[in-house]
């Protein structure tokens, strides 16, 4: 059995996490975490296209074979909301533009995936993903989210072979 490689995204215009995680059978490795962060004085064109530069040179170097996605909360304002649509947008379009399967969930089932409820606070899930992927050593907020994705999508996949088999 070979490990797939699963990289995870959690999108935003000034810090997207990212972290990649390897499966093999019902064990989860760290492989790789960081943080894309455009400068916030760059135009917001520059800004996107470093947030896809960013996501193209990880997919690049860590070769997942599939991707998964946070899904952004509704934010009350609209300009907000819509400039984190765009950056979400990065960490989609990337990803298949490479050929990779990508798959999207919502905090709270990421939250629950990794914490066991979905109102996790950011310290929790932090907690959780150094207890999960202890060899992670110490990540940021974003990447520790984006390494929840990930592990979110590998108990979804596992999940899906095993209704498939029944």
């Amino acid at each position: 059995m070979t490990a797939i490689r699963i990289l995870g995204l959690d999108p935003g215009l000034r810090r997207t996490g990212w972290g990649v995680i390897a499966i093999e059978g019902a064990r989860l490795t760290h492989v790789a975490h960081g943080v894309i962060a455009p400068k916030d004085n760059l135009p917001f064109s520059e800004r996107l296209l470093a947030l896809f530069e960013g996501i193209s040179e990880v997919v690049v170097a860590h070769a997942p074979h599939e991707a998964a996605v946070e899904e952004t909360f509704m934010n009350n304002n609209a300009a907000s909301a819509l400039k984190l649509g765009h950056a979400r947008a990065m960490a989609l379009v990337v990803p298949a533009r490479a050929g990779l399967p990508v798959a999207e969930y919502a905090a709270t089932v990421v939250k629950k995936s990794v914490v066991g409820t979905g109102a996790a606070d950011k310290t929790q899930v932090a907690f959780m993903i150094a207890r999960l992927l202890p060899k992670a050593g110490p990540a940021s907020a974003d990447a520790a989210d984006a390494l929840a994705v990930a592990i979110a999508h590998a108990h979804a996949r596992k999940a899906r072979s095993f209704g498939a088999a029944a």
